[in-house]
């Protein structure tokens, strides 16, 4: 019984983490961009859907797509008018600049919020059911369907749409794309943009499950790394499956080792997949 409710806790989770994940994957897969602000877009949604249940008492589900729109045209403007300058220098700059943004929106989330524990408690928290000796809240059903809904619907968008197989076309060949007239740069942008959303999305939906910090963006971040690399990279499914198997990996942590050793765990078989298959389940040796 023990095991079962190990594997539904890991299920659950992981279609958090894919989501988390997803965005820093697309911007990697299509710009070289290894964002390094991405946990502090996943927070940044998280202190949006908070303050507006505190505030005018909107339920966190519903206040998803207000996040999503603000981290889209934060997103936008940031790679817009700060990165679209420096990605031509290569991944080294790209770093530098991520990492220098990363700390300058912690540094303001303190000040504007502390650095106090925050948690959105809604009226339907506890509920859940049982089945067969297996607890299963309500809420982490409807996260972790949300969640792979997000992850659908951005696959379809990039597979069914003109912008979405321009962003796929520059994963191939950035100079093709320039010569059959994509404008790189606005591409680059929206891209940036979907990728912020995502973490938005992700932030808002963590809300109601977990407490969280302006230090928590580490950690958001390192768990994407660890995703992308297990999915595969620019891979939507990967992202999906890389998540779900980080959810059982850290879930079976717990049941064996205590939960101090959860995140050694999922960094073990980082390291495993970077020697044995580098580009992760899904990924392609082409990707750059």
């Amino acid at each position: 019984m023990l095991v079962m409710q190990t594997i539904v806790n890991g299920l659950l989770i992981g279609g958090v983490y894919a989501l988390v994940a997803v965005g820093f994957s697309l911007v990697w897969g299509v710009a070289n961009i290894i964002n390094l602000t991405h946990g502090v877009f996943v927070l940044l949604g998280a202190y949006i859907s908070f303050w507006l249940f505190q505030l005018y008492h909107i339920d966190p589900f519903l206040s998803i797509p207000f996040s999503m729109a603000v981290l889209f045209i934060t997103g936008f403007l940031i790679q817009k008018y700060l990165l679209n300058y420096v990605v031509r220098a290569g991944v080294f700059m790209t770093l530098i600049l991520t990492f220098g943004l990363a700390r300058v929106f912690e540094n303001q989330m303190i000040v504007a919020w502390t650095g106090d524990w925050r948690t959105v408690t809604t009226s339907y928290a506890g509920s859940g059911f049982v089945i067969g000796g297996v607890s299963i809240p309500y809420i982490r059903v409807a996260v972790f369907i949300l969640a792979l809904i997000f992850c659908i619907c951005l696959n379809i968008f990039l597979n069914r749409t003109k912008i979405g197989m321009a962003i796929r076309a520059l994963t191939f060949n950035v100079e093709g794309a320039r010569i059959v007239g994509i404008d790189i740069g606005r591409i680059y942008m929206i891209t940036f943009a979907i990728s912020a959303a995502m973490a938005g999305a992700a932030g808002s939906l963590i809300s109601t499950i977990y407490s969280f910090s302006p230090f928590l963006g580490t950690p958001y971040l390192s768990w994407s790394f660890v995703i992308v690399v297990l999915g595969g990279l620019g891979s939507i499914y990967g992202a999906i499956v890389g998540g779900i198997l980080l959810g059982l990996i850290e879930s079976f942590s717990v049941l064996t080792f205590g939960p101090g050793y959860q995140v050694a765990i999922g960094f073990v078989i980082l390291v495993i997949f970077l020697v044995v298959r580098p580009q992760g389940l899904f990924g392609k040796k082409f990707l750059t």
